[in-house]
């Protein structure tokens, strides 16, 4: 299936300043429907999943920026409901398409860089504490999956996968890496092993790293998870979280997804700085006849 690619990327180019703790998340409550716009636009570029706008959402973020409780719980929820909107709007040409919660790691919502170095110093307990709401809340609303993303310690990702084999909901799992270790420095074969005999789990794999490093991450899920892949790198630019912004230009080639899809990708899309162009591009080529 073919997935979407950055929604913060997409906003910021549809004037939106996005340099707030709650990041994309602030549209939930200040502009839902340029969320909504962003989700459409993904459809018609050929995307089949659409993630929703929850990866640095969290009901202690909303309250910190002045929600009540009930507000907060109401405001995550309606990540899904926006999605599902737009898919059953966009639906009418029979084409499968799907809502992928995004459950995005602690760190994200510190709104700090952490996301990419992982090791928050919280125990398990602490990570379950915070993970489990969201979870539960985003269930509720009816997404068809849940997409556990960017997360860069196997510690947190033990945490998680026991949430959902707890909570029963079909998930795919994709960590942060740089090379062949989690952005927390473990070797990816243990990472991925966390995965194994999970039967929440639909896909594994890779998420918001450089393309170069999706395919030998592919090859050391499969052997360590037995489970598909998913692969939505960024576009290889570095994010410099000082000036909030990317540098580099992008290395994003989709003429390397024939072969994450030949590793056993049955997901691929993109992350950050990925556009509507880019997942039209790719569609255009995991969709043209073989040979």
């Amino acid at each position: 299936m073919i997935l979407d690619g950055g929604l913060s990327n997409a906003l910021t180019a549809r004037g939106h300043d996005l340099s707030d703790g709650l990041w994309t998340a602030r549209l939930l409550r200040d502009a839902p429907g340029e969320i909504a716009a962003v989700h459409r636009a993904y459809f018609e570029a050929g995307a089949e999943v659409a993630t929703t706008a929850s990866y640095q959402a969290s009901v202690p973020g909303f309250e910190r920026a002045g929600l009540s409780r009930r507000a907060a719980e109401a405001l995550l929820g309606s990540s899904v409901t926006i999605a599902r909107d737009v898919r059953d709007e966009v639906g009418e040409d029979g084409r499968r398409r799907l809502v992928a919660a995004s459950v995005g790691p602690y760190g994200a919502v510190l709104a700090d860089g952490s996301e990419y170095r992982g090791r928050y110093g919280l125990s398990a307990a602490q990570l379950r504490e915070f993970h489990l709401p969201r979870l539960e809340i985003l269930a509720a609303a009816g997404p068809d999956v849940m997409a556990v993303e960017t997360i860069p310690d196997l510690e947190e990702a033990e945490v998680l996968v026991d949430l959902l084999e707890e909570l029963d909901l079909p998930a795919w799992l994709s960590f942060s890496v740089q090379g062949d270790r989690t952005r927390a420095g473990q070797p990816l074969e243990e990472a991925f092993a966390v995965a194994r005999d999970v039967s929440a789990l639909v896909a594994v794999g890779v998420n918001c790293c450089d393309p170069d490093d999706v395919l030998p991450a592919l090859e050391v899920s499969a052997a360590a998870s037995g489970r598909p892949g998913v692969a939505y790198p960024n576009s290889g630019q570095g994010w410099d979280n000082g000036t909030h912004s990317w540098l580099g230009s992008s290395s994003f080639d989709v003429r390397l997804a024939p072969g994450w899809v030949a590793a056993g990708a049955a997901y691929v899309g993109g992350c950050c700085q990925v556009g509507p162009a880019d997942i039209a591009a790719l569609a255009a080529v995991l969709e043209a006849p073989a040979g």
